[in-house]
């Protein structure tokens, strides 16, 4: 994943060939996920609604108004606005797919991951244009209805594309595929990262002080995010409270940019795409410590 993303940036022309792509890629995953979904570990979280019933409010709501009040007062210190603004539509986006299964790579709570990231993507087309309007006072050509109906389109098509399969394909072929099937997700997430860098590298040799800027920024608020949200969880457990802190710093920035259609700035466009660095980066660079407190919770309870 690190790799495509950052092969889009060395390699503007097939960033450019993948472009036409954008789309495709980003909702194969969110199809696949759907279809992989475990329904068991929905209805046994169904006992946890008040756990559920934060996360979400943390995620779409909480979240967002968080980074609006600390990136609102760095305007008087040099941050872009545009650079202020993407940092909040980043926030209130919901949680990147693959959430479920870099959860299960680095050994977190993945059912809770599973249920978070489905209920989260299906309220977003709701959340998002509200909250856009209601802390950025949403330019007119952005249009805060037509903002709900692309998402709305975006992703009530993944959730009938996965209705049409599971209509077609067995539960056991699908669980006989699920490594071919989870290896098809990976393979569109890299060619998402390549495509959605287009124009990315003329613009960063145009704007170098504003990309270091936003690099800073995209780093700075993931770390932030995830600090923040394993905090507000960690009386539900470790792994648990590490799922909630990924899925809080790494937002689904790809859904929101093809739901504004290029009707936001090349700057706003710009950071969400060098916002896929940290994303794609961070879960490998962060696992040892991810895994470290994990174990050292285990000791603990051994002690215990």
């Amino acid at each position: 994943m690190a790799v495509g993303v950052l092969l889009g940036l060395a390699v503007p022309p097939l960033a450019t060939l993948a472009k036409p792509l954008l789309v495709p890629t980003l909702l194969i995953p969110l199809t696949l996920a759907l279809v992989r979904l475990d329904w068991s570990a929905l209805f046994a979280l169904r006992r946890r609604p008040l756990l559920l019933a934060m996360a979400l409010l943390w995620l779409l709501g909480a979240s967002p108004i968080l980074v609006w009040a600390l990136a609102t007062p760095l305007g008087a210190l040099g941050l872009p606005e545009a650079l202020r603004q993407a940092l909040i539509l980043m926030a209130a986006a919901s949680p990147i797919v693959s959430s479920v299964a870099i959860a299960l790579i680095l050994e977190l709570d993945a059912a809770l991951a599973m249920v978070v990231v489905v209920l989260a993507t299906a309220l977003v087309p709701f959340t998002l244009p509200a909250l856009a309007q209601a802390l950025l006072g949403m330019n007119p050509e952005l249009g805060q209805g037509a903002l709900m109906l692309r998402l709305s389109l975006l992703v009530g098509g993944a959730f009938l594309a996965a209705g049409f399969i599971l209509l077609l394909a067995p539960a056991r072929w699908i669980e006989r595929h699920r490594e071919a099937l989870d290896g098809l997700a990976v393979v569109n997430l890299v060619i998402f990262g390549i495509a959605i860098m287009d124009g990315v590298t003329s613009f960063a040799t145009a704007r170098p002080g504003y990309v270091a800027s936003a690099l800073v920024a995209a780093f700075a608020f993931n770390l932030l995010l995830q600090a923040a949200g394993t905090a507000m969880f960690w009386r539900q457990g470790p792994r648990a409270a590490l799922a909630m802190g990924f899925m809080s710093g790494n937002c689904n920035m790809g859904l929101v940019l093809v739901a504004l259609q290029g009707r936001a700035s090349f700057d706003i466009t710009a950071f969400f795409a060098l916002a896929q660095l940290p994303m794609y980066m961070l879960p490998a660079l962060l696992g040892p410590i991810y895994r470290r407190i994990l174990m050292s919770r285990k000791e603990l309870h051994a002690t215990l």
